[in-house]
This record gives structure tokens, sequence and C-alpha cells, in this order.
């Protein structure tokens, strides 16, 4: 049965950091474009990163970037979000998304085929 699993959400003080991991089971993650995104209460979800299948292209939405970074272990078929200087505004829960392929497509979410159930990042004080 093919199921991704996300975990490493947490309530973190603004500026602080957190590592959220995407691991997939039933299935190798080597073809598969994987993506993050965010759903904040009340709001649609959001695109925040992809990753390519080979991990060559990584993509981020605009209010992310330099602040997060998207890597692979496809040995470890584990994704990982790297977040730093966390904002309150970066509170939400955080799915992974896979799809066969190779370029990675950062902001349709009907673009992947398979979902985690999703983990809880808080940035309070």
């Amino acid at each position: 049965q093919l199921q991704l699993v996300e975990s490493g959400g947490a309530l973190v003080q603004p500026g602080g950091s957190q590592t959220l991991s995407c691991v997939a089971s039933g299935f190798s993650l080597d073809y598969y474009v994987i993506g993050w995104f965010r759903q904040a209460p009340g709001k649609e979800r959001e695109g925040v990163s992809c990753i390519s299948s080979s991990g060559s292209t990584t993509k981020y939405v605009d209010s992310v970037k330099g602040r997060f970074t998207i890597s692979r272990d496809n040995a470890k078929n584990t994704v990982y979000l790297q977040m730093r200087s966390l904002k309150p505004e970066d509170t939400a829960v955080y799915y992974c998304a896979a799809v066969v392929g190779s370029e990675c497509v950062l902001a349709v979410t009907t673009f992947y085929a398979h979902w985690g159930q999703g983990t809880q990042v808080t940035v309070s004080s």
C-alpha cells in the first residue's frame, strides 16, 4: 500500500527552526516528484516547495525563499523540509505529496497523486 507519512511538526518560537520529514512506504521515491504544501485555517492549500525526482531542481514559493530548504534521500525513501527563521505566518498543517515524473510543479495540487495526512507547525511565542 502506497503511503506518505509526515513528521516533525511542532510548536516553534518565531525565529526558530524545524525540519519536517516525509517518509514513503509501499513504493520507492526514486521516480517521484515530491511537493510540500501547507494549509492555514481558513486559507487554501499553498505549494511551498518541490523537488524533482533526481533532486537537481528545487522550487520555492517566494514567501519561504532563503528560509526553507527541500532535500531528498532516496536511500532512506525520505524527503525533508528544513525551515529556518520561522514566522507566525508559517503556521499551518504541512503536507507532502508525490507523483511519478521528473520535473516538479509547485502551485498545482491536482498535479500530485498521493498525499500524506499532514503535520502541524505552529509558530508562536
